[in-house]
């Protein structure tokens, strides 16, 4: 049990900074067609991680 809290909280954080990573390479221009602020990135890919 113990096991599995630790490895979905690991999963978790690779899905978290994967979707930093991703947002991150693109333009100001796409985020912007995307709807989303540079600053949003992180909070974007927190809820992302959380889902």
């Amino acid at each position: 049990m113990f096991v599995t809290y630790i490895l979905s909280k690991v999963r978790a954080y690779m899905r978290y900074r994967e979707t930093v990573r991703e947002l991150s390479l693109l333009s100001d221009r796409e985020l912007d067609d995307l709807g989303i602020s540079r600053f949003q990135i992180a909070n974007i890919a927190r809820t992302h991680a959380a889902a």
